[in-house]
């Protein structure tokens, strides 16, 4: 066992041996926790990251259904305990329906939202990632591609691994734990994080990643917690610049608000998730008037994530709000792919070269 895994498991314990403490103590059992509501998340304008505010709630089993949650509490604390020390893992589903299993029935899961939210629990609480209980949520095929020679510990040992040279065209596929990983040599100028599998693939066949020494970090969508992390140890660790690419609409402009400054879900992870110095290169909504690019009309909903946005501490920018009244006033989004109106080789050979220019990164 790890001194993290040993340590995960000591913090378990403890907040299992803290209960039993109150009960001996004649006290009604109880957990306290942040208030994981909207209103309780706020901007840490010092660090630039969402984190949650200073109201608090408890879970005590003073009530019937208080009670329920501390006793699935304990379950699921004794199941992670079991798994840390046997050096065994599962996914969070597989959580949800291993409790059918447990011999309370009141210890069961009624859902996976349910034993999702109970994981985050403790990890508030402990202060122990849920990567660190050896909790892995459903494979989400994120991975890397450029001039990165790393380790990974795995199950068969360690292996060495450079992110070019040894993997095939789909990248070496981010690992659910990526402090499992260490950086060995690199020869990496800037790290490109990118929302689609499309793009990713052109630039990767057009060769980006060689020609500029590039890593290309595909995020797959809204960006796992793993995409999220490595994304933010390559940046602390190697210092390299991190700049996000997304399609241009509201909803992109949130995957990128997500690695620069965290999720609300996420928000007692954010310091260790979020890299609050990533910039944004593009689509912005002024390349859809210059390159006149294939676009779509906003939606109502579009048009209410953005005025919703211009609220948003983390677009509060001279750039940003500029940004978001131009899309609203041109009542259009695009996608990244719309650059390929322009050619296939557009995007490497002419976009990305010169927004990069401009920001001072290449």
């Amino acid at each position: 066992m790890s001194k993290n895994e040993a340590q995960a498991r000591e913090e378990l314990i403890d907040l299992a041996a803290d209960f039993y403490d109150q009960f001996a103590g004649g006290e009604i059992p109880e957990m306290e926790l942040p208030t994981r509501t909207k209103s309780n998340i706020v901007f840490d304008e010092d660090s630039n990251v969402w984190v949650y505010g200073d109201r608090t709630s408890k879970r005590s089993a003073n009530s019937v259904s208080g009670a329920r949650k501390l006793l699935k509490a304990v379950y699921t604390i004794e199941f992670l305990s079991d798994q840390l020390e046997e050096g065994r893992s599962s996914t969070l589903r597989e959580l949800y329906y291993l409790s059918e299993s447990w011999d309370n029935e009141e210890a069961q899961f009624n859902s996976q939202d349910e034993s999702n939210q109970l994981v985050e629990d403790l990890e508030i609480v402990s202060g122990v990632t849920r990567e660190d209980f050896h909790m892995r949520p459903e494979e989400s095929g994120a991975t890397l591609m450029g001039p990165l020679e790393l380790r990974e510990q795995t199950r068969r040992g360690e292996r060495e691994i450079h992110c070019q040279e040894d993997v095939g065209e789909g990248g070496y596929q981010i690992p659910n734990n990526p402090d499992m990983i260490d950086f060995l040599d690199h020869d990496i100028d800037f790290v490109l994080a990118v929302e689609t599998g499309g793009m990713r693939d052109r630039l990767v066949e057009n060769g980006f990643d060689e020609e500029y020494n590039c890593l290309v970090v595909h995020l797959k969508g809204q960006p796992a917690r793993a995409t999220r992390r490595i994304t933010k140890r390559l940046h602390d660790e190697l210092d390299l610049p991190v700049v996000v690419f997304t399609d241009g609409d509201p909803w992109s402009y949130r995957i990128y608000g997500s690695v620069a400054y965290g999720s609300i879900k996420s928000a007692h992870l954010s310091e260790y998730l979020a890299t609050p110095e990533a910039d944004f290169v593009g689509i912005q909504p002024k390349d859809i008037v210059e390159y006149d690019l294939p676009s779509d009309p906003l939606g109502d909903s579009d048009i209410n994530a953005l005025e919703s946005e211009l609220e948003d501490p983390r677009f509060q920018t001279d750039y940003w709000e500029e940004q978001i009244e131009l899309q609203l006033d041109i009542g259009k989004k695009s996608e990244q792919q719309a650059l390929a109106s322009r050619g296939l080789d557009f995007v490497t050979d002419t976009y990305l070269p010169e927004r990069l220019s401009d920001m001072g990164v290449l």
